[in-house]
């Protein structure tokens, strides 16, 4: 695990490189979007996401109250804004939670691989707004990869075995463009019944002809699947209607120009992002050289699908990082810049193959990228698949799979796969029949949500709860009631977790409470802190075309701290 401060320091909100821009351009940018269709503007999930990154970290907008009982030092933490795309800090903490739920309680002691599929452009715009079809799609690859493995499985004798994945959609490429794709945790093996327990067969090493011919019936199934849908005409549904411009159409032209890389708004509509910097040629990392993207690697008709990351079963840490890996912000604050004019310098994860290494944009711009890559509402983005399923009736039996006192020793499958296929609809199968009683222990329950502290300790080694005065210990003692849901983020001991309902009200605080505004503004200020959460500035009429960085001369932009 990475190693911070011993020491905890609450972040300033004020520094994000995304809240300047919002705070500043918000209005702008909520204006001219209006403007493009009569008023009718962004969705509101969009803007109550922006909005609430403003009010995020704020001690002004909520906040718990710890304390030393040893030394009476008081501690205030604010709430957050659990926003799922635009704060970095909501995306890294539900990253590390999910990662974390995903090694203890799903995956087994098994090795694991990554199969990344990503789409044609068109069909990533399609993706983006039809989750239902995006399920789908994502499904039939994942089962697809599922009855590869089981078919491997019966050329070594296993008969009925079967596989688990957990599949995560990402909606963001590394120019912050809207790039969906999946990523899919796969068990590198299948299970299958030994007596009344489960016994895990790994599968042979994988070579690139079987990641092509995986590839190779990805492909037809995705498209038969579209025409199924009435979205597939050979272009992945260019005749179709488009259901996101009916919805959403000022979001929609922002999606469709970000698929291709470029910008719906401002002066430099239709262009593509200013890259700046350059890397020695020697030195460059072209696309065909990024890790992972050789030897199991394969693209066929705008898919490309890349097998090349796998972790045996014994570095449960390397699994926690492939985990958070997958799970990660849209944007990490370190690869943001702002510079002397305002602009948004974005380093890029790896250089291109032209040498570029940064991407600049102006503030609208960047808010443009950043509304397209937000889900809508009550869209889940993890999916689980064959023995990991929800309803699966192996389920029980394989979370809990080489985490006994006998070892869970797995056997091993080294025979050579061979040509045939089985239905990977097969291969999802699971017995509707209870399970029969088993001799290995079950893992506890999954608490309701990992408590803030122990998140914080487990990704950065920092004990938030140690007093830094004393060596004692932080007791939560109030939350003020403006989140109640929050309660359970900053738990320290069954004390003050809800534990009934009452009404329709959740029951949340069995301690003194910060009730009233006054009392709240009053202990801020006398800790001469912030009282209001500052409001975003008003809307600005845009630049000159024919001034600074909007020359509509150039699309290339370059800075010598940068080069």
């Amino acid at each position: 695990m990475s190693q911070g401060s011993p020491t905890y320091e609450p972040r300033a909100p004020s520094q994000g490189v995304v809240y300047q821009v919002v705070r500043d351009h918000l209005e702008t940018f909520c204006t001219q979007a209006a403007g493009l269709r009569d008023g009718e503007g962004l969705p509101r999930f969009v803007e109550q996401e922006f909005r609430a990154l403003l009010r995020c970290g704020w001690l002004a907008g909520g906040f718990a109250r710890f304390r030393c009982d040893d030394c009476g030092r008081d501690r205030l933490v604010p709430f957050s804004c659990k926003g799922r795309a635009v704060c970095a800090s909501c995306g890294g903490r539900r990253m590390a939670d999910r990662a974390a739920h995903l090694v203890d309680d799903v995956f087994p002691a098994v090795p694991v691989r990554q199969w990344v599929l990503t789409f044609p452009h068109r069909l990533r715009y399609r993706l983006a707004w039809d989750h239902d079809l995006c399920r789908s799609v994502v499904g039939v690859s994942v089962r697809t990869v599922l009855g590869f493995l089981r078919h491997v499985a019966r050329q070594s004798g296993v008969a009925d075995g079967r596989g688990g994945a957990v599949a995560i959609i990402q909606r963001f490429g590394g120019a912050l463009n809207l790039n969906v794709h999946a990523h899919a945790l796969v068990m590198d093996g299948v299970f299958a019944r030994d007596g009344p327990d489960v016994r895990f067969c790994p599968a042979p090493w994988l070579t690139a002809a079987d990641v092509a011919d995986v590839l190779a019936t990805i492909v037809p199934r995705v498209r038969a699947l579209l025409e199924r849908r009435g979205v597939g005409d050979g272009e992945e549904g260019a005749s179709a209607a488009d259901e996101w411009a009916e919805d959403a159409p000022v979001l929609a032209g922002m999606a469709g120009a970000s698929v291709l890389g470029t910008f719906a708004l401002g002066p430099r509509a239709g262009k593509r992002a200013r890259p700046c910097g350059a890397v020695p040629v020697d030195d460059q990392v072209r696309e065909d050289q990024v890790p992972g993207s050789g030897r199991c690697h394969a693209r066929q008709e705008g898919f490309d699908l890349d097998a090349g990351v796998w972790v045996p079963a014994a570095q449960r840490d390397r699994l926690e990082r492939l985990c958070r890996y997958t799970l990660r912000p849209t944007v990490a604050q370190e690869r943001l810049r702002l510079t002397a004019e305002g602009q948004v310098v974005l380093q890029l994860r790896h250089p291109w193959s032209d040498g570029t290494t940064h991407l600049l944009f102006d503030p609208l711009e960047l808010l443009e990228r950043l509304a397209v890559l937000i889900p809508r509402p009550r869209i889940n983005l993890i999916l689980y698949h064959g023995v990991l399923g929800p309803r699966a009736a192996w389920r029980s039996l394989v979370v809990g799979f080489g985490n006994t006192s006998d070892g869970g020793e797995a056997t091993t499958a080294d025979a050579p796969r061979a040509g045939a296929r089985v239905d990977p609809r097969e291969a999802s199968t699971t017995e509707r029949a209870s399970d029969p009683p088993c001799g290995r222990e079950r893992r506890p329950p999954r608490e309701e949500a990992r408590r803030w502290a122990d998140l914080m300790r487990r990704t950065f080694g920092i004990d938030v709860l140690a007093c830094p005065r004393c060596g004692g210990r932080f007791r939560l003692i109030a939350l003020r009631p403006c989140d109640a849901r929050a309660h359970t983020l900053f738990s320290c001991g069954p004390a003050i977790r809800a534990r009934r309902k009452t009404r329709g009200e959740i029951v949340v605080f069995q301690r003194a409470l910060i009730e009233e505004a006054s009392v709240i503004e009053r202990i801020l200020r006398h800790l001469h802190l912030p009282t209001e959460v500052p409001a975003p500035r008003p809307g600005r009429a845009p630049p000159p075309l024919e001034t600074g960085l909007f020359n509509q001369d150039t699309d290339i932009a370059v800075f010598d701290s940068y080069a």
